[in-house]
């Protein structure tokens, strides 16, 4: 489900790897990049990791298969499954490393999500990116606290009701990517990003990424599950049964 790697000058890779399925959100693979995150952090002679996705898509959002098993459980199964999902981008939000976003491929949904929770982000200009829950009768809800921090509210109201799919020279004016570059260039512009780091002291770095973090948005436990129960409330809905419903059935949901 994930690829972790460490290079000798302590760079991490976690990888999303399952790129069969466009690097969606399975319960595993958000558990293995909540388990590697933990592992991460915990580890000092990592000081700074690239986060990335196999495949053509850096992640598609929420495996919809999954969203279905959820549509079918009970209100404790889906609060259990909105807080894995909220646990796994805190975790990686309050990794103590400078986290970089390598976007080779799509972004939807959650994977907006995931690169909102790296401090910088860059993307090849062929990417597309869309918060695309609105379509299934769902919200942007436990990413919503990281992509409002990312972007304000103003930019993140231009796309977080829509649906609207939009490039990454439009995601970089969002605040979403720093930068939009050729494929063949993507390797050349997050090392440029990697490699200021290394000569930087890593507890300092530490210390100043933990600072700035409090002095932005405030995303704490009241905020966090006041996310879930946003999901959880729209999950119950009718509008999400027949959005869901709508999607396996290869038809248009009734509001369209």
């Amino acid at each position: 489900m994930i690829d972790l790697s460490v290079d000798a000058r302590g760079v991490a890779t976690l990888a999303l790897a399952r790129p069969e399925k466009h690097n969606a959100l399975s319960q595993a693979l958000i558990d293995a990049l909540a388990g590697a995150a933990q592992e991460i952090a915990a580890d000092r002679a990592i000081r700074v990791v690239v986060l990335t996705g196999q495949g053509a898509s850096f992640c598609a959002g929420g495996d919809l298969k999954w969203m279905q098993d959820q549509m079918a459980g009970d209100a404790a199964m889906k609060r259990a499954a909105a807080q894995s999902i909220a646990a796994m981008l805190g975790a990686i939000n309050t990794l103590p490393q400078p986290v970089i976003g390598r976007v080779q491929g799509n972004a939807f949904g959650g994977g907006v999500g995931m690169a909102c929770v790296c401090d910088i982000a860059v993307a090849v200009e062929g990417a597309k990116f869309g918060l695309t829950e609105t379509k299934l009768g769902l919200i942007p809800a436990t990413i919503g606290p990281y992509v409002l921090a990312r972007m304000g509210e103003a930019k993140a109201r231009r796309v977080f009701m829509s649906s609207r799919v939009f490039d990454a020279f439009e995601a970089v004016e969002l605040g979403i990517v720093a930068k939009a570059v050729p494929a063949d260039a993507l390797d050349a512009a997050v090392e440029a990003e990697v490699a200021p780091y290394l000569a930087c002291a890593p507890g300092a770095v530490a210390a100043a990424k933990a600072f700035a973090r409090s002095l932005g948005p405030t995303i704490d436990e009241s905020t966090v599950t006041r996310s879930i129960d946003a999901l959880i409330a729209q999950w119950e809905g009718e509008e999400a049964k027949e959005g869901i419903s709508a999607f396996f059935s290869r038809r248009q949901p009734s509001w369209a």
